[in-house]
């Protein structure tokens, strides 16, 4: 069975609220191996609602609208249900007492306006909401020839995670046939999206029964397996099947295949060997330090090092001679080697990494263009120094620059 979900809410559809409620619900549906084929975003607007909803009994198995329970004017979600489905609304008076006797525990009075919150759908099985004032509504029936299931639950999340755990994942559980999803991401650096794409197309357009999906980042391009089958094992099987082949295609390119970071992974191998790292970084501004001490436990193999901005403190921090920068500039592979090899030689670090560019937006000449950006890792046995021009706004590059040096130190360590 298929899944839509339906996020109710004009306020959605502004900048200033994001819809997290279906981001909780698609997991625990594939939990019970269900896949979301829809999600849809509806204002606070009956006849599109309800236009929405019978698109979704078109679509899908299973429908879960959520929001638009509450008790003022602009809540329709029941009145919208109830046209789409042709069926009426009664009003329990044994939920407005729930209703009365939760807010008389405050020391309030109930509005009048909470008793619509008491509007069942005929034939709906009302699930209780001990966390708020609007309970939620099953249906089950056939439609179209197949049965469908159709949940209204209440918009806040910790109100509607509460209600869909303890209320409506047993109920699935119950109609559902066997199935489970398995998924793998491989995370790979230092290709670019069609590149990698042109390279394991061949591998898993052979594989019909495997979603692939590709995802390009800043740096990084991630491969997303999925497959779905009666059991686990073999849709793990199917997965791993193709992941593997995708792996052994792209080598040492893939830095992780159980989603880790690529700063995880370079701390995983400094462990590994019994190294150190420092770093001296400019046009990055301290985000290499950042993502570095972003991993716990990163103190023990990761020193520190110095964000040097300005020339005076690459040369007082760093150690970089100043007829280097006033030969070569401050942004040369010279600088970055001279970077590397005096932060590591400082912090007595294993590898000293050394990064400087133009992140722009100003800043960038002719011969120097916005994007120029130089990487430098020392170790004893030399310095290894790699240009790179990446494209794209002031913090895109600085992620871009990040993720190269990171990168230089796993394939150094591997």
């Amino acid at each position: 069975m298929n899944a839509e979900i339906i996020a109710i809410g004009s306020e959605l559809l502004t900048p200033h609220r994001t819809d997290t409620n279906s981001l909780f619900l698609t997991e625990r549906l594939n939990q019970l191996g269900v896949e979301v084929v829809f999600k849809v975003v509806c204002g606070d607007d009956q006849r599109l609602l309800a236009a929405a909803v019978r698109q979704a009994l078109a679509r899908a198995d299973i429908i879960i609208i959520m929001g638009g329970l509450g008790p003022t004017e602009d809540d329709l979600t029941r009145e919208a249900v109830a046209e789409a489905l042709d069926l009426k609304l009664e009003r329990d008076p044994e939920i407005i007492t729930k209703i009365e006797a939760r807010f008389a525990k405050r020391g309030w009075k109930m509005s009048a306006n909470n008793a619509k919150q008491a509007d069942v759908l005929t034939g709906a099985t009302v699930l209780a909401n001990p966390n708020g004032t609007a309970p939620g509504q099953w249906l089950s029936g056939m439609y179209d020839g197949r049965e469908k299931m159709i949940m209204l639950l209440p918009g806040p999340p910790f109100e509607l995670k509460a209600m869909f755990d303890d209320q409506c994942a047993a109920r699935l559980r119950a109609k559902l046939p066997p199935a489970a999803i398995y998924t793998r991401t491989l995370k790979i650096a230092g290709m670019g999206e069609s590149a990698v794409d042109a390279r394991v197309a061949p591998i898993y357009k052979e594989y019909g029964d495997v979603q692939t999906t590709i995802l390009a980042g800043a740096g990084e391009v991630q491969l997303h397996f999925r497959a779905r089958a009666e059991t686990i094992d073999e849709a793990e099987a199917l997965v791993e099947d193709v992941a593997g082949k995708v792996e052994d295609e792209l080598g040492d390119a893939v830095f992780s295949r159980n989603n880790e970071s690529l700063e995880q992974i370079v701390g995983l191998f400094l462990q590994m060997r019994g190294a150190t790292l420092a770093v001296a970084e400019s046009c990055t501004g301290g985000l290499l330090s950042e993502r570095l001490t972003s991993v716990s436990g990163s103190s023990r193999y990761f020193l520190g090092g110095a964000v040097v901005y300005s020339n005076e403190l690459k040369a007082e921090f760093a150690g970089v001679p100043h007829h280097f920068i006033e030969k070569h500039g401050a942004v040369s592979k010279e600088v970055a080697a001279a970077l590397a090899e005096g932060i590591r030689a400082k912090c007595g670090a294993t590898l000293g990494l050394g990064v400087t560019g133009i992140a722009g937006p100003t800043g960038g000449s002719e011969a120097k263009p916005v994007g120029l950006v130089y990487h430098a890792l020392a170790s004893e046995a030399g310095t290894e120094v790699v240009e790179k021009q990446f494209p794209g706004d002031r913090k895109r590059v600085r992620h871009f620059a990040s993720q190269q040096a990171l990168d230089m130190v796993r394939r150094k360590l591997m």
